[in-house]
């Protein structure tokens, strides 16, 4: 696993908390529905992380059973990520960092944000506008204006999505469906590729441009 707080590669080896509590679901047994929490401490930054577990179990002669179990990640509140510098305009940057958010308790939510804002990014930045987000990723990738690792990645989107066997992804982008193991990431990591191509880079370049300009001003010579 990642560390929540680092992102430095790291082993689950969580300690589990004593059950703390039992919830009661329409029609069933409150002694099936249990909760409890589970904790580490993350070796490379020292960071607390916390999980709340939730176990549904069963009966049988020789005991309880585990049916089903799900957790979210309830410390730190959002996954970490690199922080958006300014030069991302809000339109989109509102949308990620929602979708950063969320991410821990609905990775469904994060990734129908994540979505919405690769769509938007698509139609404003690139100017295309199809039927679908489907089709409109295979042209910006047609159109052969990213870098070779962006296309790849952007195709991927549509492999891990699963795009043919959920089209609501691409004509409903903003819509909350079920989504693949790692699709929420992945999508994130897409939209941090397109943002530094998009808008970072090309800040920078200015930038070195503006210094460049100025030295050659007080030189006496010709801007470029």
């Amino acid at each position: 696993m990642t560390c929540p707080h680092c992102l430095v590669a790291i082993h689950r080896n969580s300690t589990s908390t004593n059950f703390f509590s039992a919830d009661v679901e329409e029609g069933g047994d409150r002694y099936r529905y249990r909760w409890n929490a589970e904790h580490q401490t993350c070796p490379a930054c020292s960071r607390l992380i916390v999980w709340l577990v939730y176990l549904k179990l069963g009966f049988q002669s020789s005991g309880l059973y585990e049916i089903d179990k799900k957790e979210m990640i309830v410390i730190p509140k959002a996954a970490a990520r690199k922080p958006l510098p300014p030069e991302i305009p809000q339109q989109y940057s509102d949308d990620y960092k929602e979708a950063c958010l969320v991410l821990g308790d609905s990775p469904k939510a994060s990734a129908a944000l994540s979505r919405r804002c690769l769509q938007n990014l698509i139609h404003d930045v690139s100017n295309i506008r199809l039927r679908n987000l489907n089709d409109e990723i295979e042209a910006l990738i047609t159109k052969g204006a990213l870098p070779s690792f962006i296309n790849e990645q952007l195709h991927a989107v549509r492999v891990i999505g699963n795009f043919a066997a959920h089209p609501l992804k691409s004509t409903s982008s903003g819509e909350i469906i079920d989504v693949e193991p790692g699709e929420a990431e992945w999508t994130l990591d897409v939209l941090d590729s397109l943002f530094d191509f998009y808008f970072i880079q090309p800040a920078v370049a200015q930038k070195r441009k503006e210094q460049i300009n100025q030295k050659l001003s007080s030189a006496g010579k010709p801007t470029i």
